[in-house]
């Protein structure tokens, strides 16, 4: 208990606190867009659930691998050697997170670009085996972004009251932000292109960091940024467009 009121009085402390939680919440937006990605293949009525069921496992991991932050630590030290360059637990985590999210995106982008015939949901098995499918994919792609979070936080600061309060803050957010962001995303399809470009650079991001080439994170995310303000414009000409047309008729 003392040590919790020394650390609620101490400045430097909260300073980290402010700091750690912009960086999770930013952190978080790739897992959200993924999420809000992936159900919205969903049948409408498993949508919401699908999203609140990857981001509490968010939640869940987070919190399980900050309970276990010595073995996290041992995780970027390196296993093994090739050609001179070492790799860690961490960096083979973060190759196959990133091919994954490449394969995942480019698959979805092939399939926008050249959509096959809807097949009709007539029995629950598919749904089903939809909704499982998208848990699973969620759950891996969880796996990646919260060890990335966690190694994140280890080195942001050392207390682990931080920690927690800034993950939870994080994943609170994701959770308010996902309904928003998953319809806007379902009512607007040229933002879909642009989001499963955001994750293959997020993708690629992840496999050159597993290769031990430090990306910083600062213009990954202005790249997205000034992206995102680029399709607002547009999105806001076209509805101008058609309120104008509206207008004239």
């Amino acid at each position: 208990m003392d040590y919790l009121l020394q650390l609620a009085a101490s400045p430097t402390a909260w300073v980290a606190l402010a700091t750690l939680i912009v960086m999770e919440i930013v952190l978080g937006i790739d897992n959200l867009i993924f999420i809000s990605i992936l159900t919205n293949k969903l049948p409408e009525k498993h949508r919401a659930k699908a999203r609140r069921i990857g981001i509490s496992m968010a939640l869940v991991l987070r919190l399980g691998l900050l309970s276990t932050i010595a073995f996290i630590v041992q995780l970027t030290t390196p296993v093994f050697e090739v050609l001179g360059q070492a790799f860690s637990w961490k960096d083979m985590i973060l190759i196959a997170g990133g091919l994954f999210l490449v394969w995942k995106a480019t698959t979805e982008i092939h399939h926008s670009m050249d959509p096959e015939p809807e097949e009709k949901e007539t029995t629950g098995n598919v749904v089903s085996i939809g909704f499982a499918a998208a848990i699973g994919q969620i759950l891996m792609l969880d796996l990646v972004f919260s060890i990335d979070s966690i190694i994140t936080a280890v080195g942001m600061t050392e207390h682990l009251p931080i920690m927690i309060i800034a993950v939870v803050t994080s994943v609170i957010v994701m959770l308010v932000a996902a309904e928003p962001l998953a319809k806007f995303i379902n009512d607007n399809p040229t933002v879909v292109m642009l989001a499963l470009g955001f994750l293959i650079m997020i993708g690629m991001t992840l496999i050159a960091e597993g290769f031990g080439a430090h990306v910083p994170k600062g213009y990954v995310y202005a790249a997205m940024a000034f992206s995102a303000v680029i399709e607002c414009l547009n999105i806001a000409r076209r509805n101008r467009h058609k309120r104008l047309l509206a207008a004239r008729q």
